[in-house]
């Protein structure tokens, strides 16, 4: 299910003490003390949408030149916040100017395949939405509109590429920057930049057979967005050849406002057929001789999975990850191309529940070893591996989680990484010695840090943000100091969120029991004005799924529907229910067979602590979820009615049986071996329950939670004679997107809300 959407956005950034409470009983909370300044103009749902962004200049797409000389990024326009050019920064003057307008490159109709490829990557926008730099920091690719462009910094020129008909898609240029290789009509071609010359290196790509490609369920429950990989020395390309033949076609009626699209996809329902996939080497060919393909021995047992590949430093041997159909197991092997027959498994991880797939995997250059990320103690946590598989040290350990691998510095000795080790509720960088040893916290401003570092050059940016500060990016040295201000982004008189800024209201954070003991983290908006002596209904808002966490000190757009609903009177609250990530595996492990019991039982408790509090109506409290935040909406308003007066479900998925194979079968088991958790996890059996409150909204041309999950719930409560409300969009897909879908469909919640609970 769609990882962007559950990680809510990237966003950090100033001092906000957070205390948390340590029951249900007298929980001793703290209001956040630092408050935004700022005009105190009303929100409206126009604004919240409309351009300027409300959160500022937020560049996207930050990089930093291999020599660590430039910063570049992608930045909106003032009266489109969805239109993108490309940016620069020169590091040693601080000098700011535009590199490439895109109204220079081509623009119109994606294909097919593209947009679905962005919307499994939860792309939106126009204009320039990715770029590569070269290895000698002298050129940039950019693709634009299924073409490519190579942009060199010393004569500031643009040139379209000649790669033939068609549209190109998964472009990027070689590790040298000798070549440019793409994707086409399912097949994989490359582009000598010297001479020009365009080889194709696959054939046999139509139909169901795709080279180069990654399937479905590769791109959005895996975060595998590509099916090839260059060797470092430019030598050859590994890739993966799939075959849906055996998947389910599926004919989907994409409703749209004009007609209806009949749409044919191959969908991996839970407990059906999945792709065929293998793994081949592309020698590259020199003068006249031809291509050659070697395979690499992937095992007997052809229902896998294959989340990573990667090549190793010298460019003779590849890694891949081989993951069982459930999940239970996965493989580290390893393979030499020139003996491809015997792929040597290197590490072996085991569950009784599922692995949790990470990018945490880096080869040495300077020694014959790997770090690769384990949650074999119950925890992510980073390990030091020969290869042979010897764990040769453990280099982070406690009970807290590692976000990410970010950056191995050989030469130095150290190692970066991002995690939870000082707050589950903010994301950090830390840098822990090679040889091991003690850790050194680098960030230091209350938040959500993410780090962006230079390929050659000892230097990072830190894309950083908080409840009380909408993105900022600046650059530091490899200690933590900061250098310089890419954008400081600050809330003063000329930004665009300081007429607002003056009502922007701080949650409190606490932290309540689950029925096991564990704690479960929660945050508290009150209404702006607030009145102690009043009593306020709530809204809940919640997403509750694997891989989510909306209890952060963060900044997000999704955010800015709960100022508003503050500003109409409400409460608004959220919990991390149990299945919630980066807490380590117990916790996540809960709902493993069984989803929709012991998420719904977490809300409950929440919203007995809230009947609790003087100021809240506990006779009005709402629910508000999209996705897997929509299935938890449906759940616990049929399963706990009288917790909850009013839902609102967006997009849901309704029985996981229609859900598809990786995500699904991850966390629920194969359907015919799990037939009694299915059936419980399912909306339908609970429909009998509902009393009055519902609505329900959809994206009528949804690839991902397909529409049929929410007709399906609308035919059964038409059958029980059931009165609820429902509003979906035509051509919408799953993330809702577009200015006005978003206005009206804001409204649209707003207005309910306050009808049933007020």
């Amino acid at each position: 299910m769609i990882n962007t959407w559950k990680l809510a956005a990237l966003s950090l950034a100033s001092a906000i003490p957070l205390v948390f409470a340590s029951s249900l009983v007298s929980p001793h909370v703290m209001a956040t003390t630092m408050k935004m300044t700022g005009n105190s103009t009303p929100l409206t749902i126009e604004r919240i949408h409309a351009s300027p962004a409300l959160a500022g200049a937020s560049p996207r797409g930050l990089k930093l030149s291999p020599d660590g000389r430039l910063v570049t990024y992608l930045a909106s326009r003032e009266d489109n916040q969805h239109f993108y050019d490309l940016w620069q920064m020169d590091i040693k003057t601080s000098k700011r100017s535009m590199l490439l307008n895109a109204d220079d490159l081509a623009s119109g109709e994606l294909s097919d395949e593209e947009k679905a490829r962005r919307e499994r990557q939860r792309i939106y926008g126009q204009g320039i939405m990715e770029y590569f730099w070269a290895e000698n920091s002298q050129a940039l690719l950019i693709p634009a509109a299924g073409k490519l462009y190579y942009f060199t910094l010393a004569d500031n020129k643009t040139i379209e590429l000649d790669t033939g008909e068609g549209f190109v898609t998964d472009a990027r240029l070689s590790p040298n920057g000798n070549f440019v290789s793409f994707v086409r009509e399912q097949n994989i071609y490359v582009l000598a930049l010297d001479s020009s010359t365009l080889t194709q290196l696959t054939f046999d790509g139509k139909g169901p057979v795709k080279n180069g490609m990654a399937e479905f369920v590769a791109q959005e429950e895996m975060g595998r967005m590509t099916g090839y990989w260059w060797s470092p020395d430019e030598s050859s390309i590994a890739f993966t050849r799939i075959d849906e033949s055996g998947v389910e076609l599926v004919t989907r009626n994409e409703i749209y406002a004009d007609g209806i699209k009949l749409t044919e996809q191959r969908y991996p329902y839970a407990g059906k057929t999945n792709v065929e996939i293998e793994l081949g080497v592309i020698k590259l060919a020199k003068g006249n001789n031809k291509q050659t393909v070697s395979w690499i021995d992937l095992g007997k047992e052809k229902d896998i999975y294959l989340p990573r590949v990667k090549w190793l430093p010298d460019s003779q041997h590849l890694s891949f990850q081989w993951q069982s159909r459930d999940q239970q197991s996965l493989d580290l092997r390893i393979a030499d191309v020139s003996d491809s027959d015997k792929a040597k498994t290197i590490v072996a991880e085991r569950s009784k529940a599922w692995i949790n797939l990470n990018d945490d995997l880096q080869f040495l250059k300077q020694q014959a070893s790997f770090i690769w990320a384990s949650e074999r103690d119950g925890f992510n946590h980073l390990y030091l591996f020969d290869l042979n598989g010897k764990v040769l040290k453990q280099l982070t350990q406690g009970d807290w989680v590692v976000d990410a691998l970010e950056l191995v510095d050989e030469k130095a000795g150290w190692v970066y990484f991002s995690g939870r080790k000082d707050s589950v509720v903010e994301r950090h960088l830390y840098r822990v010695p090679l040889a091991g040893g003690k850790i050194e916290k680098l960030s230091s401003r209350s938040g959500m840090h993410s780090a962006v570092f230079a390929d050659n050059k000892p230097v990072y940016l830190d894309y950083f943000s908080s409840l009380s500060q909408p993105p900022q990016v600046s650059l530091h040295d490899e200690t933590g100091k900061q250098l310089a201000w890419v954008e400081q982004n600050e809330v003063t008189k000329n930004h665009p969120l300081y007429d607002f800024a003056g009502l922007w209201e701080m949650p409190e954070f606490g932290e309540l029991k689950a029925e096991d003991g564990q704690a479960l983290q929660y945050r508290l908006f009150k209404p702006v004005p607030f009145d102690d002596s009043k009593k306020y209904p709530v809204v809940v808002r919640v997403y509750g799924g694997p891989h989510a966490q909306l209890v952060v000190n963060s900044w997000s757009e999704a955010d800015y529907f709960t100022q508003y609903l503050l500003q109409q009177g409400f409460v608004v609250f959220q919990l991390d229910n149990r299945g919630s990530a980066h807490r380590g595996t117990d916790f996540e492990y809960v709902i493993y067979q069984n989803m929709g019991d012991a998420e719904v039982n977490d809300q409950k408790v929440g919203v007995d602590y809230l009947r609790s509090l003087p100021y809240v109506d506990g006779d009005n409290i709402g629910i508000y979820g999209h996705s897997y935040g929509g299935y938890m909406a449906l759940m616990t308003q049929f399963k706990a009615p009288d917790y909850f007066k009013a839902a609102i479900s967006g997009a849901p998925v309704t029985d996981w049986r229609l859900y598809d194979t990786h995500y699904t079968e991850r966390y629920m088991g194969h359907p015919e071996k799990n037939k009694k958790g299915y059936d419980a996890g399912s909306i339908l059996p609970y429909v009998k329950n509902y009393q009055s409150g519902l609505m329900m909204y959809h994206g009528m041309a949804d690839d991902n939670v397909l529409f049929e999950n929410s007709t399906r719930v609308y035919k059964a409560l038409q059958d029980e004679g059931k009165l609820f409300q429902m509003m979906d969009y035509p051509g919408s897909k799953h993330s809702m997107r577009g200015e006005k879908v978003r206005n009206h469909l804001y409204k649209s919640l707003a207005a309910f809300l306050e009808n049933e609970l007020k």
